[in-house]
């Protein structure tokens, strides 16, 4: 058995320590060790009260996911709750470290509760799909109010110590060592001779909240806005409606056992446990060791402060690192440092932030119209529009004053690195840092090696997006990298899809029905129609000349409907407003254009619709695997779901194919090569190798 539990006696309390490192997972053997240990703790007379803890930095950090779906030893997690249940000897948890989801659980059982300032606890199970099982649904409302335990058990996030307390999780935030003050509040248990509080019992606050409807309908809402066409939200909202609407403990239980086992089964359950690892997985970079030497960032130089270098800039003020923007002229500066400021502002309106935070973030923010102001920089990052020459001219400037050591990088979202590297006289010191809009919230970075960066800057680069607070995941330098390469397939295909038969508002609710967040004619009108419109004419292209795919939106623009920025595109905005309607108009104009290309419109259903938008990006995924590009499948899907909105209850285009079935895409990809033609539907040599050999995507991770 993996685990154990350490007793020993301190006077008349029965001091109990977990022990199964690193985390102290509810492993066979823990949960045997807590059995023993209360029955230990209940023969002995002497023992007058219980401390449980954990040994280390953790109470206890949740199952052990490696025993999931194997036969259980020992002793349930219920069969232990239930033992505290029935004890006649008040226990105190001691909560020394992060408790989460079955943790926080067994210190809900508890029948009180001290913890260390510097203790998390969460119940986590929404983000994979889950639900707490052990009785977190019963217990918190009764201990909290279903009002604020809704909003913890949806949230899935972890709150300090502190919190824990003000909120009523926990009884006591403890002054010195957690379990010195454990031991002294059950002390003053039993001089007061206080009864033993089982929350199980409690009934004040779900009589209070008996009724009140609107609770469970703002948590509806609520969810359904913030975790679209997530399963396991309304299963943790109908565990918490039973234990206001029932009363009855057990009966509660009973609707939690259902409503896991409902969860359980779900395939949701699946993608999102196959997310949760994959976050971590690709930190792990198989050429660069986890002991490779990385540089310490302390100060950053950000070139360019409109859109992308503001939201850069932000990205490290957020976390503390002082920063040096520079523009080209002192009026480009002032305004975007004015934006920055803003949308701090912004923050504090909204009370997610205090003025006194933004004042601090402020100063650590320098700006500049002069090049050797970066110097004293760590990493320097070009944040400029996407031009090659411009950008290779940017990096010679870049390593004249960048100190030795400094980082050298470029938030370019498909141009060549090595190019850019090869400006220079230490190409090893030179990555990308694609960033995704809005910077200073998206969670994803995509990290681009080139030819010649070293693996410390690989190393440095991959700790620097954790510092940042995100999702940093490795690719190698080709056209588009791993993300917009993929995407190239996609609004190619919702171009043509509409040319011959669809409407641009078919096409997005179709994909808005799969979970994605917007469909790509509302994406388009949120960038801009006019981006590729103005660079197309600067290029000096006839009309004739520009793709079939984008006639309809050089269009539009010649109708100075540019996109939401001009209230028209392909859908119109009443003024200040970001929802668009349909419009009759634009479907006249696809029709034209279909007319003129001499396309003959047919019926198309959305099931096509889905399977042309999303297969060109797992067959062009399969391409980008065989080249080396991305590392793994996973890397994949967690560019997509974190940088393109693609929904996580799939798990990812790579995972959610797996499913589907490979051949089923392969036949699919082979009828519409034979329909359409074009080189877009020629099928991936690793997709056809896969099908033959009867493998999956996730075969290629082991």
């Amino acid at each position: 058995m993996k685990g154990t539990v350490h007793y020993e006696l301190r006077g008349n309390i029965a001091l109990m320590t977990i022990d199964n490192p690193p985390v102290n997972p509810l492993s066979s053997g823990v949960r045997q060790g807590l059995s023993d240990g209360l029955d230990k703790a209940m023969a002995d007379a002497q023992v007058e009260a219980i401390v449980l803890t954990g040994a280390g930095r953790a109470f206890i950090a949740g199952a052990d996911i490696s025993e999931f779906g194997g036969a259980a030893k020992g002793p349930s997690l219920h069969d232990c709750l239930q033992a505290m249940d029935n004890s006649v000897k008040p226990i105190v948890a001691a909560i020394n470290g992060t408790a989460f989801g079955g943790g926080l659980e067994v210190a809900l059982c508890c029948h009180y509760r001290v913890i260390a300032p510097s203790a998390p606890v969460g119940l986590p199970e929404v983000k994979l799909g889950l639900l707490p099982g052990a009785g977190g649904t019963q217990r918190l409302p009764r201990l909290i109010g279903a009002e604020k335990a809704l909003e913890f058990i949806l949230s899935g996030d972890p709150i300090p110590g502190p919190a824990a307390h003000t909120m009523g999780i926990a009884d006591a935030v403890a002054d010195g060592d957690v379990v010195t003050s454990a031991i002294s509040f059950a002390q003053d248990l039993i001089a007061r001779g206080a009864p033993i509080r089982r929350i199980r019992d409690e009934q004040t606050l779900l009589e209070a909240d008996r009724g009140r409807t609107d609770l469970f309908e703002n948590a509806r809402k609520t969810s359904a806005r913030k975790m679209r066409k997530r399963f396991a939200p309304e299963m943790i909202i109908q565990c918490v409606e039973a234990a206001v609407n029932l009363g009855d403990f057990d009966a509660g239980m009973a609707v939690e056992a259902k409503c896991f086992a409902q969860c359980l089964r779900h395939p949701q359950r699946e993608a999102l446990i196959h997310m949760f690892f994959a976050e971590r997985e690709v930190a792990k970079i198989p050429d660069v060791p986890r002991d490779t030497a990385t540089t310490e960032i302390n100060q950053a130089g950000v070139i360019g402060c409109g859109t992308m270098g503001g939201g850069i800039t932000m990205s490290f003020l957020n976390v503390g690192i002082p920063v040096t923007v520079l523009e080209l002229d002192q009026t480009a500066l002032d305004r975007g440092m004015g934006v920055i400021k803003r949308n701090y502002d912004i923050q504090v309106q909204r009370g997610r932030m205090t003025a006194g935070q933004v004042d601090e973030r402020m100063g650590l923010l320098r700006g500049t119209t002069q090049f050797e102001d970066l110097g004293k920089a760590d990493v320097i990052i070009e944040a400029i529009y996407e031009n090659i020459d411009v950008k290779v001219d940017t990096f010679k400037k870049m390593e004249a004053v960048g100190k030795p050591g400094a980082i050298l990088a470029s938030n370019t979202s498909g141009l060549d690195i090595d190019k850019m590297a090869q400006a220079t006289t230490r190409p090893e010191s030179v990555i990308g840092l694609h960033f995704f809009s809005p910077a200073n919230v998206m969670r994803l970075l995509e990290v681009v090696r080139g030819t010649q960066t070293s693996k410390e800057t690989i190393a440095t680069a991959m700790k620097l997006g954790k510092q940042l607070k995100k999702i940093a995941v490795l690719s190698g330098n080709a056209p588009g990298f791993i993300g917009n390469r993929m995407l190239a397939g996609y609004t190619r295909q919702a171009g043509e899809i509409i040319l011959q038969g669809a409407t641009p508002y078919q096409v997005d609710n179709a994909l808005l029905a799969f979970g994605m967040p917007m469909g790509p004619f509302q994406m388009n009108d949120l960038v801009g129609l006019d981006l590729g419109w103005r660079a197309r004419k600067l290029a000096g292209m006839k009309p004739e000349d520009v793709p079939i795919t984008a006639r309809v939106a050089d269009k539009l623009c010649e109708l100075e409907r540019f996109g939401q920025k001009t209230n028209r595109g392909f859908y119109v905005y009443p003024e200040g407003s970001r929802a668009g309607r349909a419009d009759p108009e634009v479907v006249n104009i696809v029709e034209q254009t279909s007319a003129e290309l001499g396309i003959t419109r047919q019926d198309i259903d959305d099931e096509e619709v889905l399977k042309r938008c999303l297969y060109p990006l797992i067959n062009e995924g399969a391409r980008i695997l065989e080249d080396g590009i991305a590392i793994r499948p996973c890397d994949i899907d967690i560019v997509y779901i974190n940088g393109y909105g693609f929904p996580e209850v799939t798990g990812g285009p790579m995972f959610w194919a797996d499913q589907i079935g490979l051949d089923n895409i392969l036949t699919d990809i082979k009828a519409f090569q034979a329909q359409y033609g074009g080189d877009i539907w020629q099928p991936a040599p690793l997709l056809e190798r896969l099908v033959e050999q009867g493998k999956s995507f996730a075969s290629l991770q082991s």
